[in-house]
């Protein structure tokens, strides 16, 4: 499980704060500068700005 923000931010461990990513995944986002947010109810993964100044969220 992510929480968004996570929750030494504050984040609640609540089904609209969470993803569910791979084990993988999960390190990724939290030792790299990929972010999560949660938008109309579904996550949305935003890429680093040197892989895409805009940080346009990437295709799930």
């Amino acid at each position: 499980m992510h929480h968004i923000p996570h929750r030494a931010d504050g984040g609640h461990t609540e089904i609209n704060n969470l993803v569910m990513p791979c084990k993988a995944h999960h390190r990724r986002i939290h030792h790299t500068d990929w972010l999560v947010r949660i938008r109309d109810g579904l996550p949305e993964f935003l890429p680093p700005k040197w892989i895409d100044p805009t940080r346009t969220p990437a295709d799930t």
